[in-house]
């Protein structure tokens, strides 16, 4: 079964032949040698180009370990270029070549050569591109499947689908087991043995045990604020350990950098700066994040919050955690400082959007919980909640937006609703 990625896949078209090297970064297991193996190369040939100007190295296959060696690997390259004609070099997983940065500038000295490249860790790569490839370096960032994706290839109705999206995700394996057994399997296999392990190897951690108790903690606490000195406390007291809050953070970067989780800033909506205390930290893959916890904290809220997250960012947003500072009244002459959350404060360009994830909007005590923020943020940027469910968007009298999360997901442009 092939499942569309029309989007990334229109990304390379656009970038085919412009004298710089397209790098394709994300999870792993995510798509992205499908992406380029598969679509991307089945698109060359449509187009014209001849099978034997397509080169195509696996440097995480064992069949090409020495080819980890850049000298060999420009070498062979070179070798199977044998006229002027257009080549095409599709080169995955470049993080197992060191110094490959050395090898893709001397690619780059070969006028009838285009360069593509896939890697699974951020700090690895994107460093690289800008201090190495000196603005010669193009990055396309890809993601495990969106819902609409995962729809689009599921067989069953809305309700089915999203049900089993919110427990297993959407890396593209996942799709191909039919059985529950399987897909759980795969999930709690693959975070062990192939993202932690990545983790661990690449930056020589010793301290094993304290980062699976981390990535636990941070699993069990997807959409809630905490920072490091809180876990810190959090193993002194309760697990009488010692783990530095710099340790910690040191961690949480290196989860971060291999595309596992991601960080969202508090962004201060009245004051208009960042408040650096207390961040939220979101799984790139839901499914992940349930496998890691043994699918027991299934909290639809949180999970919503998470899957909203990610689609955000898909489309390319920034997206933080938005406060507002708040003053009631108590009694005549006492007022209370209040903090009230905005889930998602959203901007693309000059465009803004607040959001309120909710599972249920049923009840009037629940209505004035999330309108509340809304109330107390004086601008004319949209404000919009989105609940579980197939609702149509439609506005209240206060002009915020009502949507169900179907329309959300299943509609590029939700937001302009």
């Amino acid at each position: 079964m092939e499942i569309k990625r029309d989007d990334y896949l229109n990304q390379l078209k656009m970038r085919r032949d412009n004298g710089m090297i397209k790098v394709i970064t994300g999870i792993r297991r995510c798509g992205k040698s499908y992406l380029l193996f598969v679509l991307f190369k089945k698109y060359l040939l449509e187009s014209g180009v001849d099978g034997q100007h397509i080169i195509e190295i696996a440097l995480d296959g064992i069949e090409n370990e020495e080819l980890r060696d850049p000298k060999l690997c420009y070498q062979f390259v070179k070798n199977r270029m044998v006229d002027q004609e257009k080549y095409y070099l599709l080169l995955d997983e470049v993080q197992f070549m060191p110094r490959f940065e050395e090898m893709l500038n001397s690619l780059l000295r070969i006028e009838n050569i285009d360069v593509y490249v896939t890697g699974s860790n951020s700090k690895f790569l994107s460093s690289d591109i800008v201090t190495e490839f000196r603005g010669r370096g193009d990055e396309v960032r890809i993601y495990p499947l969106s819902f609409a994706e995962f729809f689009s290839c599921y067989d069953g109705d809305y309700d089915d689908a999203w049900e089993e999206y919110m427990v297993y995700g959407g890396l593209p394996q996942v799709t191909q087991f039919p059985l529950e057994r399987q897909k759980t399997e795969y999930l709690k296999n693959i975070l062990s043995n192939v993202y932690l392990k990545d983790v661990i190897e690449r930056n020589n951690i010793q301290n094993v045990d304290e980062l699976d108790a981390l990535v636990d903690i941070l699993a069990s606490s997807i959409g809630a604020l905490t920072n490091p000195t809180r876990i810190s406390n959090t193993f002194t007291s309760e697990r009488g350990s010692s783990y530095s809050n710099k340790t910690i953070s040191n961690h949480i970067d290196r989860l971060a950098e291999a595309f596992l989780i991601s960080k969202a800033n508090r962004y201060d909506i009245k004051g208009r700066k960042y408040i650096s205390a207390n961040l939220k930290y979101y799984f790139t893959d839901i499914g992940i994040r349930n496998a890691r916890l043994n699918f027991r904290q299934q909290e639809p809220t949180h999970i919503m919050e998470n899957i909203v997250y990610n689609e955000l960012i898909l489309r390319g947003y920034n997206v933080d955690v938005g406060i507002v500072d708040i003053f009631e009244k108590k009694q005549e002459k006492e007022r209370i400082h209040k903090k009230l959350e905005v889930d998602f404060v959203v901007n693309q360009g000059s465009q803004r959007y607040y959001i309120q994830v909710a599972y249920d909007m049923t009840t009037e005590e629940k209505q004035t919980q999330e309108f509340k923020s809304f109330r107390n943020i004086s601008d004319s940027f949209k404000k919009i909640v989105i609940v579980n469910g197939t609702a149509k968007p439609w506005r209240n009298e206060e002009g915020f937006v009502i949507m169900g999360m179907k329309y959300f997901l299943l509609n590029a442009d939700s937001l302009e609703f």
